[in-house]
């Protein structure tokens, strides 16, 4: 049975940290952050709640689905199968997407960052050796594939990883936008539902997809 979405979660309980992007909305610039990248994926910034609902269906189709949870999904699959060469590949591989360069470096900084947090799993073998090959510039330590390696190394359920990783996700850039464009709760909460209704079926979609390759 799938959690139920529900807006008073942690993003931690999930990520370990808040999501690159929705970390880059709390600077002082309000929703600087949040423009830039609603620039790159509709020429425009988001400046009310039906630009903000325009944004994150544009982000879910462009970048969630059809990058970050793929990502977090083989991530998961190479760390299982101690993979270090295929999940190194991967790494390099994202570094050429471009729908993926806005995310780039925050994702970086927060996958190291990550990474560090796994540093003492001394006899986690795909931890150490996937921190060696970021530390000496074999690879970036995207945030994805950072999460991805967490779920594998603790054992977490991968379904439920991907969808608390896509609602989280969700959450995070609803709360973060929503005082700056003065939204309720009663419209984040819907948002945030519309948004995650469709998310177990593409979450279902994927790791049909994944078997079957």
């Amino acid at each position: 049975m799938w959690p139920q979405p529900q807006l008073t979660q942690d993003p931690a309980e999930w990520l370990g940290d808040i999501h690159p992007l929705v970390e880059q909305l709390g600077s002082a610039d309000g929703l600087a952050s949040l423009h830039e990248v609603a620039h790159a994926l509709l020429a425009r910034p988001v400046s009310s709640l039906s630009e903000l609902r325009k944004f994150l269906r544009a982000y879910h189709e462009r970048i969630l689905v059809a990058h970050e949870l793929p990502a977090i999904q083989t991530a998961f699959a190479h760390v299982q199968r101690r993979e270090l060469r295929e999940l190194v590949a991967l790494d390099q591989r994202l570094a050429s997407e471009s729908a993926l360069q806005i995310l780039a470096g925050p994702s970086r900084r927060v996958g190291r960052g990550q990474l560090q947090r796994l540093r003492p799993l001394r006899d986690e073998r795909m931890v150490q050796r996937y921190l060696h090959a970021v530390e000496s510039g074999e690879a970036h330590g995207w945030h994805t594939l950072v999460y991805g390696l967490t779920l594998a190394v603790y054992s977490l359920p991968i379904r439920q990883g991907l969808l608390g990783y896509a609602q989280q996700t969700a959450r995070g850039f609803i709360h973060a936008a929503a005082r700056p464009l003065q939204t309720t709760e009663a419209d984040c909460r819907a948002l945030f539902e519309e948004l995650c209704e469709p998310l177990p079926a593409a979450v279902e979609s994927l790791i049909a997809k994944m078997a079957g390759a």
